[in-house]
């Protein structure tokens, strides 16, 4: 079996600009385009600093990692695919260990914990989640799972959600007490805003 070739990306700004970012195959996780994450950054500006960010179908890690760069406080990333995974936790490794956690597994499943510990210091979060665009077998109901699990979230942990996601997608309004706030297309992706409405 041949190994796939490893392909890295550079963290683009803050206190660990220009470290080295590994990223899984391509065949295991999708790579958010530098376009997006230098877009979603710019929306947020200071507003990261001192935040919590809690990052779902993290692959590499690479927006969280982005994210603690820039001044995030602590960031919880959720991923199941096990080279995704070991690759997440290496780079870790080149940045802040002690502000990152790591929850293996499915992320409908780990989003539960995550929540409890917020509420345990009653604190909010930045999430992003980036569902797989690629929906293989076993897959089908992804968005729908995705929908269901953010209208779970208790609105009292929740700062800002935010949805990378297949453009020609079509999101609700209104999901549970969020309310969209705006989406913005690049090519084949979007991301779209949700705030507590």
């Amino acid at each position: 079996m041949m190994k796939s070739k490893v392909i890295t990306k550079k963290i683009i700004a803050g206190k660990f600009k220009n470290r080295v970012l590994k990223l899984p195959s391509k065949r295991t996780t999708r790579i958010s385009k530098a376009i997006v994450l230098e877009s979603f950054f710019n929306t947020l500006q200071f507003d990261v600093v001192d935040a919590n960010f809690v990052e779902l179908f993290s692959g590499s890690g690479s927006i969280g990692l982005e994210a603690l760069s820039r001044g995030a406080k602590n960031i919880m990333f959720m991923e199941r695919d096990q080279e995704a995974l070991k690759i997440l936790k290496e780079n870790i490794t080149r940045t802040d260990p002690s502000s990152c956690e790591v929850f293996a597994g499915d992320s409908f499943a780990n989003i539960k914990n995550v929540v409890k510990i917020l509420q345990k210091k009653d604190k909010t979060a930045y999430f992003y989640i980036d569902p797989p665009f690629n929906i293989r077998e076993g897959m089908e109901d992804i968005y729908d799972k995705t929908i269901n699990m953010i209208a779970s979230l208790p609105k009292d942990n929740v700062e800002l959600i935010i949805i990378e996601h297949m453009t020609g997608l079509e999101i609700p309004d209104n999901i549970g007490p969020f309310t969209l706030k705006k989406s913005k297309k690049f090519g084949n992706t979007t991301l779209t805003y949700f705030e507590c409405g």
